[in-house]
């Protein structure tokens, strides 16, 4: 009988599982240990790392525009972000943007997104993030407790929470905020849950996330204003000087555009230029306190798009895309990588290994395999087909190591490894899922 695994090995390979399902099954990034797998855009995290998270994010805001086709990397690189936010304590939330869903012309639908969809570091290292700004609420009112019971002169639980209550009355109360209303509420609500205010805490619960509920219900807590289309933007914005006023680090918004037609309406879309320009100068003054805001978009977006709003284009144009040189510049251009396309999948390729060894407890032939990647990550790069070769090459890489796992390593020639794509490429072009709009 094999001995049983310590759970740090037990979790390791339970997320090289996970890892190699979601790139096996539909060539997307995963949930958990996306940094495992990484390649080719080190360079623009380390600035951000350096440059933004280790200092400017600190009392500053900043705006940044991801440039990248469709299965691009676009959704990978945010997953790395929203990684470097929760290393350093960060409230997180990657939003998707549709124009059914999520359109980001209509501010109202873009707050709820937010509030349902930030969240801290998940607590163990296979468990979901807390999603939800009120889940995001009790969890740091649990934090705080569970602190306060560690000082001598905080005898009990009960004491602990008192010694919170008087932290929320006295402190986050005071937080600069723009909307009293919004402050209230987040104090009442963290109150409500504290001393077991169940129908305090929901109310206050279902108006923070955009619910309809009677005014009537919600004077007696001080909260007089409704949340709608009408001030959805700012009411974000007192999301995030709120987060900073628990003595959180801050806030990171990632916003992905995840439909591939971008053509609106002029109407919608000289709004969605508007709410980007206000976004950017909100960005140089303060009222988006120690916030990261990222929209990632198509190239087209560049092209098509930003030209006819002039405020815009000054503001997002600029002679060099961000890098060590120029770590202001607003663009990410993720078609300018560290690597080029063959390098980055063959690499890609190597990590892989490493993660399907974690994943079955077995051990492969490194030279060979790094072989048999650059091989395939060769024919994925030269065949030139519409579908994108970065999910090609995940898709059809992870299906040969199952295949070599049950049949024995082989030596995949330059034939075989076109073959492989050519019947990945089938598979993929002939079953058009919702896959093809979500990016590795």
């Amino acid at each position: 009988m094999r001995p049983s695994q310590p759970n740090a090995a037990i979790d390791d390979a339970l997320v090289a599982r996970h890892i190699l399902q979601r790139l096996g099954e539909g060539g997307q990034p995963p949930q958990h240990g996306v940094r495992r797998i990484n390649v080719g855009n080190e360079s623009y995290l380390k600035v951000l790392e350096h440059e933004y998270f280790d200092y400017h994010l600190r009392f500053g805001a900043s705006f940044k525009l991801v440039q990248g086709y469709f299965g691009g990397g676009k959704t990978h690189f945010l997953y790395c972000v929203r990684e470097l936010a929760w290393d350093r304590g960060f409230a997180t939330a990657v939003v998707e943007l549709s124009p059914n869903e999520c359109p980001y012309d209509d501010s109202f639908k873009v707050y709820q997104a937010v509030v349902r969809r930030i969240g801290q570091r998940p607590r163990t290292a296979l468990g979901s993030p807390s999603y939800g700004l009120p889940d995001l609420l009790r969890n740091l009112m649990d934090d705080r407790v569970d602190a306060a019971l560690q000082t001598p002169s905080v005898p009990d639980v009960d004491a602990a929470r008192e010694a919170v209550l008087t932290w929320l009355r006295t402190t986050v109360a005071r937080a600069a905020c723009e909307s009293h209303s919004y402050r209230r509420a987040i104090v009442e609500f963290a109150a409500a849950f504290l001393e077991g205010r169940f129908e305090d805490e929901q109310r206050l619960e279902a108006w923070l996330t955009g619910e309809s509920i009677p005014a009537s219900e919600l004077r007696e807590l001080g909260v007089y204003e409704d949340i709608g289309k009408s001030n959805g933007f700012i009411m974000l914005r007192c999301l995030t000087q709120m987060v900073v006023g628990l003595e959180l680090p801050g806030t990171v918004l990632l916003f992905d555009e995840v439909d591939r037609n971008l053509s609106v309406s002029v109407k919608r879309s000289q709004i969605i230029g508007d709410n980007l320009r206000q976004v950017i100068d909100l960005c140089g003054r303060h009222q988006l306190p120690n916030t990261l805001f990222m929209y990632a978009v198509p190239p087209e977006f560049m092209r098509n798009v930003v030209p006819d709003y002039p405020a815009l284009y000054q503001r997002l144009k600029s002679p060099v895309p961000l890098s060590v040189r120029s770590p202001q510049a607003v663009l990410i251009d993720l078609e300018r990588l560290d690597l080029e396309p063959a390098e980055l999948l063959s690499t890609l390729g190597d990590k892989l290994v490493g993660v399907f060894e974690s994943a079955r407890d077995c051990t492969f032939d490194r030279t060979l395999q790094s072989a048999n990647a650059r091989a395939l990550a060769n024919a994925c790069v030269y065949s030139y087909f519409e579908v994108n070769h970065r999910r090609l090459f995940v898709k059809t890489w992870v299906d040969f190591l199952h295949r070599q796992l049950v049949d024995g390593e082989l030596e995949l020639n330059a034939n075989a490894a076109t073959d492989l794509v050519l019947s990945g490429y089938d598979a993929l072009a002939q079953t058009p899922t919702q896959d093809d709009f979500s990016d590795f």
